[in-house]
């Protein structure tokens, strides 16, 4: 059986607003399975980001939050850039533009692992070539404008990984992207997770994508969980007419097959 990383039981977060209070999400119960990619879904504004800031701790403080997360897989609570590794949309907005790529992507090394300064830039460099930037030994001294939009994402995935967490969360990181390099990244997630110890959850509005990705798709909408499933069944066998709406939106139900991003290497 599965083992369970995490139990969302009956999260609901709220925050006070003008108009009245507003709820991000509510009532929201799901199981995060160990080593599993899990999608969630949805339209700007239906709850996914805030379930995503949510797992890491990272919800502001005025937000109201009631029920809760625990993590029997874990056996403690994660911190994030340690145990949780986060990849956001715009790498430009997450990686300082006055520090070298090595410095950046060796930090969580340093800060989590205890690793010295030149240590954490051998780190660098090992963990570079694992997301596939070229000469990855001449990278670590250059500076994020010299990059194309997909290497720094890459480069952003990178320094999330740098302290071995257990979970990725991977928050509409390819949705800044064109459709190829989309693609690419996708498979790099896919290729981390499954030769890793780690739990991806791809946060996303493209349905088709999360479909060639994910082993399983939670699906939101106006801050509430619609339906969760077996990719596969979510995709040919949806159970909410919203679901069926964002299909019929990205892709032919009729199609014998998903094109995914393993399809393009």
């Amino acid at each position: 059986m599965t083992k369970v990383l995490s139990n969302v039981e009956q999260l609901s977060v709220a925050y006070r607003t003008p108009a009245g209070v507003q709820h991000a999400l509510k009532s929201v119960d799901l199981d995060i399975f160990a080593g599993e990619k899990l999608a969630i879904i949805g339209e700007s504004g239906s709850g996914k980001s805030t379930l995503s800031l949510a797992l890491t701790g990272l919800l502001p403080g005025e937000a109201m939050v009631s029920g809760g997360i625990s993590w029997p897989g874990l056996g403690f609570d994660p911190v994030a850039g340690r145990d949780i590794g986060i990849v956001f949309q715009d790498p430009g907005s997450s990686l300082n533009p006055v520090l070298t790529i090595g410095d950046q992507v060796g930090e969580g090394a340093r800060r989590h692992l205890g690793l010295g300064r030149k240590a954490a830039r051998e780190k660098a460099v090992e963990l570079l070539a694992r997301v596939r930037i070229p000469q990855p030994e001449n990278a670590v001294g250059a500076y994020p404008h010299q990059f194309s939009g997909g290497q720094r994402q890459r480069i952003a995935i990178a320094a999330a990984i740098a302290a071995g967490p257990s979970v990725l969360i991977a928050d509409e990181a390819t949705s800044a992207l064109d459709t190829i390099v989309q693609a690419e990244i996708a498979a790099l997630l896919e290729d981390l997770v499954k030769n890793g110890d780690m739990t991806l959850i791809f946060v996303t509005h493209d349905i088709g994508l999360a479909a060639s990705l994910a082993d399983r798709i939670a699906v939101f909408r106006t801050a509430e969980l619609v339906e969760c499933g077996n990719a596969g069944t979510i995709v040919h066998d949806p159970q909410a007419d919203y679901t069926r709406q964002l299909l019929a939106t990205h892709i032919d139900l009729h199609s014998p097959r998903l094109v995914g991003a393993s399809d393009v290497r």
